[in-house]
């Protein structure tokens, strides 16, 4: 069964006549997406980098297995590491909402200056009953094409490849579910 296109996790790009966000979301950014996602959650804010700067690398916030026990909720939240000119000079960080389990992975960046044009999501379909997950892991596509895998975790498969953007990413937007106390949370 293919979630409805409400499910999915979105990444914000950058356009050659950019405009802010509106109260009833974005205007002027054109949008890459993925077909798989978890039906659970709400609609966070979108996160953009600020003006002139493209996302060069990401890091994960992921919490590991919890055991035959726990419940896992796995990808809990992403970062985009945006730059311009040098890296170590010119860095912001954006996040859209995430969940509140798991710690946060070094960044992983593209080669040589490159930005992140495309995205994978690895996603566990839904499991009734049992311990939902929803997103596990996230791949990006590099300008130059080198493909960088988040230290995610392995359930699930990964889905298609969003179509590329020309210059970079510049933002994303995530769909979190909040914690339910002692039901199964999923998170991202």
């Amino acid at each position: 069964m293919e979630p409805s296109v409400g499910t999915k996790l979105l990444m914000l790009l950058w356009a050659v006549y950019c405009k802010y966000a509106l109260a009833d979301g974005l205007i002027g950014y054109p949008v890459i997406e993925v077909t798989n996602g978890g039906p659970w959650g709400d609609w966070a804010l979108p996160e953009m980098c600020p003006d002139g700067y493209f996302a060069s690398g990401f890091s994960l916030k992921v919490e590991p297995h919890q055991g035959i026990l726990g419940d896992d909720t796995a990808l809990n939240g992403i970062r985009l590491h945006c730059t311009r000119g040098n890296s170590e000079l010119n860095t912001q960080v954006v996040e859209s909402q995430s969940g509140k389990w798991g710690a946060w992975s070094e960044p992983l960046w593209c080669p040589s200056g490159g930005f992140l044009v495309a995205f994978s999501l690895r996603v566990e379909a839904p499991i009734t009953p049992g311990d939902n997950t929803a997103v596990n892991n996230v791949r990006f596509r590099c300008s130059d094409g080198t493909e960088l895998q988040g230290p995610g975790l392995d359930w699930g498969k990964f889905g298609e490849w969003s179509t590329s953007c020309l210059k970079g990413a510049c933002g994303l937007q995530t769909k979190v579910e909040q914690p339910r106390g002692l039901r199964d949370d999923t998170a991202l």
